[in-house]
């Protein structure tokens, strides 16, 4: 009897994300959408300590979305200082301790795709989320060489890296909701965007995680308080779409005649992310 091939591996996603909610209002559509596909789904959050009352409602949040349990590095909050007691802010933490961490967490949930933030810090521009964006390039990249941080276990390579982000076409009631509290509304042009994700299946989903950072629900400019006083259709239309660059994570190999490749297909709208991302063999 000719013996069954073994199961292919678990496809995984990590998001990592500056601070709890935004894994919910940024990618929890995404989240959602792969982890009921069967895939292996994470979150790394950079700031906030462990023992704040954000980490339990990022707890919640993360069950809502089935995305484990909290990974927290620890650091303070840019503009809150008890976020983290003792702590120093991301943005002042040396470099390499904060990508060591980041490292840890890639090499030891080997994830085919990571989730992150754009360049422009997602719309509002927090630093937090700007930091979080530069510190994950460098950790994936670093993720990849076994002599860099060899401390922090074997290499690991993710196939792909995808940027949350909104394009200017997209920005539409959202960015009005932001510009009336003062918030920055900070797009990305259009043909920088490379997968637009239909996520209103997981609309609901989405918002009930986000409804679990309650903290931020009952204040007065966080996003999540903003949604909440919209309609349930307006607040729908807000949610139902999420828009994503694709950044590729390996080196294009060849001879080096072959410098200026053929540019990549566009990623496909439909179905998860893996349909895209050649799976890592290590």
């Amino acid at each position: 009897m000719t013996p069954s091939p073994p199961a292919a591996p678990r496809p995984s996603l990590l998001g990592i994300f500056g601070h709890p909610d935004d894994e919910s209002l940024l990618a929890g559509g995404v989240l959602a959408q792969h982890a009921a596909a069967d895939a292996a789904t994470a979150v790394v959050t950079t700031t906030w300590a462990p023992d704040t009352h954000r980490a339990g409602e990022l707890a919640d949040a993360l069950a809502v979305l089935g995305a484990g349990k909290p990974r927290m590095l620890g650091y303070a909050d840019a503009r809150v200082p008890q976020s983290a007691p003792g702590m120093p802010r991301l943005c002042d933490a040396p470099l390499d301790d904060v990508v060591e961490l980041l490292v840890g967490h890639i090499r030891e949930l080997r994830p085919d795709v990571i989730v992150t933030h754009d360049a422009y810090g997602q719309l509002t521009g927090h630093p937090d989320h700007i930091h979080t964006h530069r510190v994950t390039l460098l950790a994936v990249h670093a993720a990849g060489l076994p002599h860099l941080y060899p401390q922090a276990g074997p290499p690991w390579q993710p196939s792909a890296l995808y940027l949350t982000t909104h394009p200017e076409s997209g920005v539409g009631e959202l960015g009005s909701l932001l510009s009336r509290v003062g918030k920055a509304v900070r797009s990305a042009p259009d043909e920088q965007v490379t997968a637009t994700v239909d996520v209103s299946a997981w609309a609901e989903t989405k918002w009930r995680a986000i409804l679990a950072h309650r903290s931020q629900v009952e204040g007065q400019r966080p996003l999540p308080a903003l949604l909440s006083g919209l309609t349930a259709d307006a607040r729908h239309r807000i949610l139902a779409t999420e828009w994503y660059t694709r950044l590729d994570t390996k080196p294009v190999l060849g001879p080096l005649r072959n410098l200026s490749p053929d540019p990549l297909p566009r990623p496909t709208t439909a179905g998860t992310f893996f349909a895209d991302v050649p799976r890592s063999a290590h």
